[in-house]
């Protein structure tokens, strides 16, 4: 379906429901422009001034005027409570919080750069701290004197992910209102200051496969904001590498040596 109507490649286990849904919406509501364009000119055509040159305060009579409009109300219920609020209820309300095999990982929007913090092996995000956030080394706040700290890693504008697994995105925001999007996953969320909120999906194409099928051997999964933020609203953007457990594991092993290879007051790690 992607293909066909321009859309992103699928790369998410969502996708495919998500597309049907936009397809099924946009079809209703072209329907409903057309025939209501049409119901407007042929009551311009029906009732100009040439045919009924005097107001007839009594208008027309009979309930084949109710026909179209009760099928137009149908499709709108069908619309609501057939697609809506059970897509609503299934995909995004439903966050997997309780599931402890998924990969939780943060997301700390600001101007104009995406902050992705790792728990690490213990799973445990450490400790964060707005007096700890400086604009050069810390920009989440991170205390390094907490143990759970020890082992998470922070990058910039690149996520990592395991292909095939559940994700959970806890999505805050430092300054402003962001957008995090992901076209490929279908994921997109506003960010907004002072809210914590989480997103979940199934990535199910490697960032390999993507370049095989669609023949650019430099492309990668987009992470962006569509939320206008500021002049440099156009930087703000990154990429999502997916691979296999394996690799995800060797990538952040790799990433807790290179943190640990620093002295104490260099900490800090990003990519």
């Amino acid at each position: 379906m992607d293909r066909w109507l321009g859309l992103p490649v699928e790369a998410a286990a969502h996708a495919a429901r998500m597309d049907f849904f936009m397809l099924a919406v946009h079809l209703v509501m072209i329907s409903a422009f057309t025939f209501w364009s049409t119901w407007f000119l042929l009551a311009l055509f029906r009732f100009r001034k040439k045919k009924h040159p005097q107001a007839d305060y009594t208008g027309i009579k009979g309930r084949w005027p109710w026909i179209p409009v009760s099928v137009m109300v149908m499709c709108d219920f069908g619309l609501l409570f057939g697609l809506s609020l059970p897509f609503w209820h299934e995909e995004i309300a439903a966050v997997p919080l309780d599931n402890a095999d998924a990969v939780q990982i943060r997301v700390v929007a600001q101007q104009f750069q995406w902050n992705i913090h790792y728990p690490g092996p213990d799973g445990v995000f450490g400790r964060t701290d707005i007096a700890l956030v400086d604009g050069q080394t810390n920009f989440i706040g991170l205390d390094a004197t907490d143990p759970a700290s020890a082992d998470d890693i922070v990058t910039l504008n690149h996520m990592h992910l395991p292909v095939n697994e559940e994700v959970i995105i806890f999505l805050s925001s430092k300054d402003m209102v962001h957008s995090f999007t992901l076209p490929e996953f279908r994921i997109k969320q506003d960010v907004i200051p002072g809210m914590r909120i989480p997103i979940y999906f199934k990535p199910i194409m490697t960032t390999q496969e993507l370049r095989k099928q669609t023949g650019k051997p430099d492309r990668n999964f987009e992470m962006a904001c569509s939320q206008l933020c500021g002049n440099s609203h156009y930087q703000m953007r990154g990429f999502v590498t997916v691979e296999s457990r394996d690799d995800y594991d060797a990538w952040l092993a790799k990433k807790l040596e290179e943190k640990q290879a620093y002295e104490d007051d260099d900490w800090f790690f990003q990519e």
